[in-house]
């Protein structure tokens, strides 16, 4: 059908944006006076928020029902308007029809279109270039890095005094600064979020390997290719800085001791069992997997650790009994009679169990092989009232019971194994 259309005809449909566009990209329902677009590196925010500003000055569906005649262009410097907002290959200039493309006027710091709107640039780097001027929506880019975010964003909240329903759209990869996280919290804001994959057939296949494949999973990658806001608690026993700066792609060659810890769950139906592997070479432990699974009975997550114990040549089996007692080694015995299981029974609290392990991390003598993501983020949500969500910390647990008999505990015998 588009092969039929004249030049014209398809060209317009090619730049007919909700056409194509992901639904993440457009316009979300509701009443919301910000939209704020998370994103990681190359998800397409930038096309997004052009999009957005070309749909208010041309009064077009989905994204306005009249043209706005006053709009703000905001970014972390004004080269960064002029070069990613405005020049950029997704930017104002290049979104555009012929007959309907905008003048870009420098001298001026203003972008004008044919039916006389308007829209105006600001740098974050001077707020009070933004006391004065007042337009009917704005557009504001990489929030997350503005050098003076609070004071930008204030005098383009008292700048937003034209027309009916003032709107502002916000692309940014996310970064835990105190604007944003209010702008995530209030309820005039509504979110939407896309990853770099979901932009993949736009991204060249090298970066995709390259950058993709070595960051997914890391707090980096996490928060600059997911666009997840990654955040740590202020009285919590572990920090994401520790645990990337220590972070390692494989594990040593020869290991001379692994155990797989089971927390089993409290319900003896089903529930989260936490399964975790830790290596032990000198006096330095390998955190080599995170096998934890929920809502299963106790045949299911007794067979994934068993699965585990053999895949990585394991030593034994640790296996918190506080819950189950003799059933968690009675039901592992049932898959297999001659694995070495070591019970463990808690006797102090999960903070006081958990405080020695979180001081080896703190003295650099435990390292992940590889990105750990649901692991890591019950250690760094972990304070002395528990998790944040008051879940019960099964991936943290098995990790303590693990490192614990390996370090702090009686490992037994060494075995030289090769990997």
């Amino acid at each position: 059908m588009l092969l039929r259309l004249p030049d014209a005809g398809r060209e317009r449909m090619a730049r007919w944006w909700p056409f194509f566009a992901r639904p993440d990209q457009l316009p979300p329902e509701g009443d919301w006076l910000v939209w704020l677009m998370l994103g990681g590196r190359g998800a397409g925010k930038t096309r997004a928020g052009a999009e957005w500003v070309r749909g208010q000055a041309l009064g077009r569906w989905p994204f306005a029902g009249a043209p706005v005649g006053r709009i703000a262009l905001v970014g972390e410097t004004f080269a960064d308007v002029r070069e990613v907002m405005i020049e950029g290959v997704s930017g104002l200039l290049s979104i555009h029809e012929r007959q309907e493309r905008p003048e870009w006027q420098p001298s001026r710091r203003r972008v004008v279109w044919p039916n006389g709107s308007v829209a105006h640039a600001f740098s974050s780097e001077d707020p009070e270039s933004l006391r004065g001027p007042q337009f009917a929506a704005a557009w504001a880019d990489e929030l997350a890095k503005w050098r003076h975010a609070d004071a930008t964003w204030d005098m383009l909240q008292f700048g937003l005094r034209l027309g009916d329903h003032p709107r502002q759209m916000v692309t940014t990869t996310p970064r835990p600064v105190p604007l944003l996280r209010r702008l995530i919290g209030d309820a005039t804001t509504a979110v939407t979020h896309a990853t770099t994959r979901m932009n993949r057939l736009n991204l060249s296949p090298a970066f995709l390997t390259r950058v993709v494949g070595r960051y997914a999973g890391t707090r980096l990658g996490r928060q600059e290719l997911e666009g997840e806001m990654i955040e740590d608690r202020v009285d919590g026993l572990w920090q994401r800085a520790d645990i990337e700066r220590l972070r390692v792609d494989r594990a040593p060659g020869k290991l001379r001791r692994i155990v797989v810890a089971v927390d089993p769950p409290a319900s003896q139906r089903s529930g989260t069992c936490g399964i975790v592997a830790v290596g032990l070479l000198d006096d330095t432990a390998y955190v080599l997997a995170d096998a934890t699974i929920a809502e299963v009975k106790p045949d299911q997550w007794a067979a994934r650790a068993l699965g585990l114990y053999r895949r990585i040549d394991a030593d034994a089996l640790v296996a918190e009994v506080n819950q189950g007692g003799d059933m968690v080694t009675a039901v592992m015995r049932e898959i297999d009679r001659h694995v070495p299981v070591t019970a463990v029974r808690a006797t102090r609290g999960k903070w006081l169990r958990a405080e020695p392990v979180a001081a080896l991390y703190a003295q650099g003598r435990v390292r992940h092989v590889g990105a750990l993501p649901e692991l890591e983020d019950e250690l760094c949500d972990f304070g002395p009232d528990g998790l944040s969500a008051g879940r019960s910390p099964d991936r943290l647990d098995a990790l303590v019971w693990a490192v614990t008999a390996l370090m702090l505990g009686n490992a037994g015998e060494p075995r030289m194994r090769d990997l």
